[in-house]
Parts: C-alpha cells; sequence; structure tokens
C-alpha cells in the first residue's frame, strides 16, 4: 500500500533572539537578524510573537521583519483589539491567536477557544477578510479542534508543551493525546501544525505523525544555537525531522 505522506515545514520563532537583546538594552543581537540566518538555514518559515508587555519582541521588529523576509512570517498574537490592529496593518502570512497572561515566563497553554467563541470570532473573522491565514494555539483536545471549526479558523497548532516536559509513561500519554487530536483534525478538514517545547529529543515522534504539516521551534533552537551556531541547530532539527517523516512513511507504504 501506498500512502502519500505530506511534507513537514519547519517554522523557527525568534522571539528569544530578541529577549537576550532587551536583557541589555540597544540592538544586539538582533532578531531580524536570526530570522534572515534561519531563512538561509532552511527555515520554512519565522514566527515571532509580539506580547502586549513587549517584553521580547517589538513593534519594529514586526516591521522589518514584514519588510524583509522572503519566507512567511507567522504572527503570534493574544485575542485582542491592540494586536488586531497591529495584524491588519501588517497583514502577515499568518496569525496564531494564543492565550497570553503578563505574569507568565512563556505561554502555558493552549487557547480556550471553546469558552471563547463570542469573543475569538470578530477577531477570527477579521483577520480572514484580510487574507491572514488564521490558527488556534490550542491542547489536543477534541473538544478544542471542534470549537476551532465552529470559529471558522482553518489551522490548528496542537500545544505539545506537557508531552516534551513529561516522562516515560505519562509522556506517552500526552503524545497519545497529540496523536489523537491530530487525526480528529484532519478527519474535521482543518490543516493541522505544532509546537511548544520541542527538542532534538522530542520532536521525532510528533514529527512523523502524517496528519501535522508544521512544527513551531523556538526556545530549544536559540540555545542550541549558543553552543554551536543558530545554522547547525536549524540544520540538525531540520534532519531529525525529516528523518522521522521519512521512517514514518516507509512504515506505511509496507
Amino acid at each position: 500500500m501506498n500512502t502519500r505522506v505530506l511534507p513537514l515545514r519547519l517554522g523557527v520563532n525568534i522571539d528569544h533572539v530578541a529577549t537576550i537583546r532587551n536583557a541589555r538594552g540597544g540592538g544586539f543581537p538582533d532578531p531580524v537578524r536570526a530570522a534572515k540566518l534561519a531563512e538561509q538555514a532552511g527555515a520554512d518559515g519565522i514566527t515571532a510573537h509580539l506580547r502586549e508587555d513587549r517584553r521580547h519582541i517589538s513593534d519594529e521588529d514586526i516591521e522589518r521583519l514584514i519588510d524583509q523576509l522572503t519566507v512567511p512570517l507567522n504572527f503570534e498574537m493574544a485575542a485582542t483589539d491592540e494586536m488586531l490592529e497591529i495584524a491588519l496593518k501588517h497583514r502577515p502570512h499568518a496569525a496564531c491567536l494564543v492565550p497570553e497572561k503578563r505574569e507568565e515566563r512563556t505561554t502555558e497553554g493552549g487557547l480556550d477557544a471553546a469558552s471563547g467563541q463570542n469573543h475569538l470570532k470578530s477577531i477570527v473573522d477579521e483577520l480572514m477578510k484580510a487574507g491572514i491565514r488564521v490558527s488556534l494555539f490550542i491542547e489536543p483536545d477534541p473538544v478544542q479542534i471542534d470549537a476551532t471549526v465552529a470559529l471558522g479558523a482553518p489551522v490548528v497548532e496542537l500545544h505539545t508543551g506537557a508531552y516534551c516536559d513529561a516522562r516515560q509513561v505519562e509522556r506517552r500519554q500526552h503524545l497519545d493525546r497529540i496523536i489523537t487530536a491530530a487525526a480528529y483534525s484532519a478527519e474535521v478538514g482543518l490543516e493541522c501544525h505544532a509546537g511548544h517545547g520541542l527538542t532534538f529529543d522530542t520532536v521525532g515522534p510528533v514529527a512523523a505523525l502524517s496528519e501535522v504539516v508544521e512544527l513551531n521551534i523556538g526556545h530549544f533552537i536559540i540555545g542550541e544555537a549558543i553552543f554551536g551556531g543558530l545554522e547547525i541547530a536549524i540544520k540538525r532539527m531540520r534532519a531529525l525531522m525529516d528523518k522521522a517523516r521519512a521512517e514514518s512513511g516507509a512504515a506505511k507504504s509496507v
């Protein structure tokens, strides 16, 4: 039996280059330079999260990314009027709606699309009307997937943080949730992405899922770049993704 396996894209999140820059002020290291290096290393897209408190990526960064990138920009944003206005002004290729709390160190979980239907609907509609591909960053939960369909967003990004943070049996349980959610997403007609916390050690099982067409990875890649360089970190991640995908496709064709 021959089963076609879709290509797997890698989006590189450059937020934490800006985190290092902002720790001291000034212009270095430049996240836009990092984004362009990521392009050259084989990234299929760049992700940047403009937080309400501007703790890392700045408005100027977004303007420069829009102006200088040759690959798509995925604009992560809270579902607020301020962020909607910025997205409509710059019109990135994609906008990923994420939950956001000022006190959190990083995004702690998925968006509650099921409870936020009334608030989210108008934002999704406005972004879609502007020609921006909309995704919702959600937990791997059928209830949240159904809510995404109801909102009219074409893409889900499954939160992989719990899977990456867990160990042994618990990790397998979280992976099973991702596997089930990815299959269900495809079944109901959604494009399925995944991300958050993925590393060299955890990326393979997620990359192997044929329903997942894009992984967004940032903090780990930027951390590895300190030791070996950004190009090497991205190319190794890309190679691990491609290996897992190829092995998955080979197994399904038997």
